[in-house]
């Protein structure tokens, strides 16, 4: 008799590009899944595919994008690009018949993402954005504490994520690859304020100082107005190492720390403080470990065995990327700017 995971039977995937991102943290999650098999990976230099499967155990290694795209044993790709590259080649994988996890942000015009989900709904293909943190276990329980009303009414959302890159040879440092703060780490309040008051934010404003050097956005602010609440939040590619996150209700507030990047060999937790000030109104409630990279790949592996919606859709993209191309205009208008092309 056949048994449960071979009727199901794993989603082989295929890697654009050996990004960091997809060496060290993507392809390793993956390869943990219960659904997920890569079985192959691709990079314009041959030889550094060939590297990359060798390190990671990976049964086949290719020399172009197009030739992965070419084996008809691939299922789905996984795509790490610079953000420049995401439409173009999203949209060549659905051609090819393939299944599309794109890395965030799925594009970084409207106008792109756009043109993705036409690409979708033409060949019928899943695609998806791959913004990790909103399959993790930990935020789908603060999302369910929100709703729950564990804090009363979510008012407010505060958050900082930055780091420090002047590397030059860092695409994150290259306008022409889409570089910059707020497309690289500012697209994760973003997702996680929208995916928490489950609406999209009426207006935003926002600043973004500029390297005079690289010409990418290196340290930005910004304020979201919702229907609901407001959130805040400060992301930096030239500041000391930090994040994290809070959510101010009504009744009481959480702390999230390392809310983007957890770790992936130890329990994870959410500090609920309902502001009574005795010393059992506050608790933490602990998430067992887990990588949510491999959460990630199964979730959408599943999507396409079962025929079911992937964890974060075009149009969620689209929701975000309006956010974030209206936090830019905002700051070269100096006003409040409204998001365009939400769907």
């Amino acid at each position: 008799m056949a048994t449960e995971q071979s009727k199901r039977r794993k989603v082989r995937w295929g890697v654009l590009g050996v990004a960091s991102i997809a060496v060290r943290r993507a392809i390793p999650g993956m390869q943990k899944g219960q659904w997920s098999e890569v079985a192959a990976i691709a990079s314009r230099d041959g030889k550094k595919a060939g590297e990359a499967a060798r390190k990671l155990g990976i049964g086949k290694a290719f020399g172009s994008y197009e030739e992965l795209l070419s084996d008809a044993d691939i299922e789905a790709v996984y795509i790490p690009l610079p953000n420049s590259l995401h439409a173009q080649w999203t949209v060549k994988a659905a051609e090819a018949g393939k299944h599309v996890l794109c890395e965030k942000p799925l594009c970084p015009t409207v106008a792109q993402a756009r043109a993705v989900l036409e690409a979708r709904e033409r060949t019928g293909v899943k695609i998806g954005e791959a913004f990790m943190v909103r399959t993790h276990p930990r935020w789908l329980r603060v999302r369910e504490l929100v709703r729950a009303g564990r804090i009363g009414e979510l008012r407010s959302i505060t958050g900082v994520f930055s780091y420090f890159n002047r590397d030059a040879a860092n695409i994150r440092n290259m306008p022409e690859y889409g570089g910059g703060a707020l497309l690289d780490i500012g697209c994760y309040p973003v997702t996680l304020a929208r995916f928490l008051y489950g609406q999209e934010p009426a207006r935003v404003l926002g600043l973004l100082e500029r390297d005079p050097e690289f010409k990418i956005d290196r340290t930005d602010s910004a304020l979201l107005d919702f229907p609901s609440g407001q959130c805040s939040f400060v992301c930096s590619m030239q500041l000391n190492y930090r994040q994290r996150m809070e959510l101010l209700g009504t009744r009481g507030r959480m702390e999230i720390e390392l809310p983007f990047t957890p770790p992936t060999d130890e329990p994870t937790s959410i500090l609920i403080d309902d502001g009574s000030g005795s010393a059992g109104g506050r608790v933490t409630e602990v998430i067992g470990k887990c990588d949510q990279f491999t959460v990630q790949g199964d979730a959408f592996s599943r999507a396409i065995r079962e025929g079911g919606e992937v964890p974060v859709s075009v149009e969620d993209a689209i929701g975000n990327i309006a956010a974030l191309e209206a936090i830019q205009r905002s700051a070269e208008s100096g006003k409040w700017e409204t998001p365009r092309g939400i769907l």
